[in-house]
């Protein structure tokens, strides 16, 4: 590993560049930029879920891993040409989310985000991986990316949104159902 900031100020970005990886100088507002601190956000989001008592231990496991990786992929895109996350990340993604799925009743309706402390802040961390996911795909457009990352991200706001009803039943017993027609009374 590289050497470890002694200083968290450096001064070199008041002229709207930041650093990359590799040394190179980019705008801070560059689409790679977009991309590796919008994973950032969503990474920090997800701590922010992980900062709520009370969750389910194997969510927790799943999203503590889901930061590491998210980790892995923020370094990936801050380095042209780096390449971290592979399909078998996307996989496990897939196992993860079926095994949430299995124990949930099928969907009938659409889900409003919230359903308690937890839950909400799963909804909120699934909202900002879709737009690290766009992020990434206008990135994309113009410069070199793996397709696993984008594969990635699209798999990790599935994986988030099943957590998300899964703690909704945990703190609450249930979802919180969106109704097109609320004119009517609920029967």
């Amino acid at each position: 590993m590289g050497n470890r900031l002694s200083r968290i100020y450096t001064r070199t970005g008041d002229d709207g560049t930041t650093g990359l990886g590799d040394g190179t100088r980019v705008a801070k507002d560059s689409p790679r930029v977009e991309a590796f601190g919008t994973v950032d956000e969503l990474n920090s989001a997800i701590g922010v879920l992980l900062a709520i008592p009370d969750l389910p231990p194997a969510v927790s496991a799943a999203l503590t891993e889901v930061q590491h990786e998210l980790f892995d992929l923020g370094g990936e895109l801050c380095i042209p040409g780096h390449r971290v996350i592979a399909a078998e990340h996307a996989t496990r993604l897939e196992s993860s989310l079926d095994g949430f799925n299995d124990a949930l009743p099928p969907l009938k309706e659409f889900i409003l985000p919230g359903g308690g402390p937890a839950a909400a802040a799963c909804h909120m961390a699934r909202a900002i991986a879709r737009r690290a996911e766009r992020r990434v795909w206008t990135l994309s457009r113009s410069e070199a990316v793996s397709p696993e990352a984008a594969k990635y991200l699209n798999r990790l706001s599935d994986l988030l949104f099943v957590l998300a009803r899964v703690l909704a039943r945990h703190e609450r017993g249930t979802e919180v159902l969106w109704r097109h027609d609320r004119s009517k009374p609920r029967t």
